[in-house]
């Protein structure tokens, strides 16, 4: 049986024996972490200005006289944790002593308590979220040295499923779940919206009403930019593709089959199918018409991409006002919609952003929107610091073993702080050019 009598920092730990020798260990290494990539993140972080406009955003309820720990500082915390992989806050109870994280947040004593850092989940409320997303947007403007000719916004909602009693709690019969139902948008790889829904709602419900808002937005930026409104057929909604049209908007969003659209292309799909028969290779075809639904006020562009092989025909559809070849649009341009999944993959799994174990719906707006900053910093570290490096495009689970989970002795006296970090760690010259990349004006 285990000797319970003694402390975790000072029991032995036995490995067996090396030779001769015996391997053993201790908890009693002193002044150490294995995060010494958070400094990377303090130095983007910093660069950047994140985490001092979030703090902006958030009311403060405290007395001035009384408070330690400043909002600014546990939102460093907290982000910080999540892109290092500690998702629950009763991590932060052995994190706070590690001084390679006090070091990055700022201070030179302990940062603050899980129960503190829950304190911080209660104070978010709608308007909090509101100016959150603010700050998302004007780090994306902030992030273009000069005007870009066209953006293209990526319009996706996903599951995020839930296992308590969650305010705003649904069954979602296609995940098949209880779930939220977030909505992402994103331009390339940046983050402009992460919005919890109750999953209650249809998919595109709010998208016209964002979409609109992030129009004007970088039209009052960037008043010649082109963008392009492009999502799957959850989000063809005559709301959106109203707007877009009187606004002036070009849009590319997918549009759900029907009995009316297979009867337009049944002749080619049959022509493919004796082709594929008699040749024994997959057919695909990409063509266009005019096409007009009943709700519809008048006729719009569609493409259509074809395929028939071993498992039948797979007819897709696109509506687009967009000007240009079928086949470009809809294999360089809506295709590419895909990818925007993947940034989606990042900041739910790699940060956490599925952690909303709230009672209230606005804590867990919070903690998905903790989760778009720290997708932020992860993606502006790629951006800033990795490019022409072998992890220019790592994503974030990545990054963290090969650049952020680094093992270092920190020592810290009134002159200097200083951490003796890994000797033999293959990411040394990676992570050195990273921090003179952050560091340089």
């Amino acid at each position: 049986m285990p000797n319970c009598t003694e402390e975790i920092g000072t029991s032995k730990i036995e490995f067996g024996q090396l030779g001769r020798r015996v391997v053993e260990g201790r908890f009693d290494g002193g002044s150490m972490t294995s995060d010494g990539g958070v400094m990377l993140l303090g130095a983007t972080d910093r660069k950047l200005g994140l985490m001092e406009a979030a703090a902006r955003c958030i009311a403060d309820p405290r007395s001035p006289l009384l408070i330690k720990h400043g909002v600014a500082d546990m939102l460093r915390q907290r982000v910080y944790g999540l892109a290092l992989g500690w998702e629950d806050l009763n991590d932060h109870g052995a994190l706070r002593d590690d001084v390679a994280m006090q070091t990055a947040v700022g201070v030179d004593r302990e940062v603050a308590s899980a129960p503190t850092l829950c304190r911080l989940e209660k104070w978010a409320d709608r308007a909090t979220a509101w100016r959150l997303h603010q700050v998302l947007v004007e780090q994306f403007i902030a992030s273009f040295k000069t005007a870009p000719e066209e953006l293209v916004l990526d319009f996706d909602a996903t599951d995020n499923p839930l296992y308590g009693q969650q305010e705003g709690r649904f069954f979602h019969g296609y995940y098949d779940c209880y779930c939220y139902l977030p909505l992402y948008v994103f331009c390339g790889q940046q983050l402009l919206c992460a919005y919890l829904r109750p999953s209650r709602i249809d998919g595109a419900k709010h998208a016209g009403a964002i979409f609109k808002l992030l129009v004007t937005r970088l039209r009052q930026q960037w008043p010649q930019v082109r963008i392009v409104f492009r999502g799957d057929s959850g989000f063809c909604r005559q709301r959106i593709i109203n707007y877009c049209e009187r606004a002036g908007v070009h849009y590319i969003v997918g549009l759900a089959r029907n009995a009316r659209l297979e009867q337009i292309t049944e002749f080619l799909e049959l022509s493919m199918k004796d082709d594929y028969q008699s040749s024994g290779v997959k057919q695909r075809e990409v063509g266009e018409f005019m096409y007009a639904a009943q709700s519809w006020a008048r006729e719009r562009r569609v493409i259509t991409r074809l395929e028939c092989g071993a498992q039948g025909t797979n007819p897709r559809y696109v509506v687009t006002n967009l000007s240009g070849g079928a086949q470009e649009l809809y294999d360089d341009l809506y295709c590419q919609r895909g990818e925007a999944e993947n940034r989606i993959k990042e900041a739910q799994v790699g940060l956490f952003a599925t952690r909303t174990s709230c009672q209230h719906l606005q804590g867990n707006q919070l903690r998905v929107l903790l989760a778009a900053l720290g997708y932020v910093l992860i993606e502006r570290l790629r951006a800033l610091a990795l490019a022409d490096t072998a992890l220019a495009c790592a994503q974030v689970d990545t990054l963290r073993i090969k650049l952020l989970k680094v093992a270092a002795v920190v020592t810290r006296n009134t002159r200097r702080i200083r951490l003796y970090l890994a000797s033999n760690w293959p990411s040394a010259d990676i992570f050195a050019h990273a921090m003179r990349q952050l560091r340089s004006p």
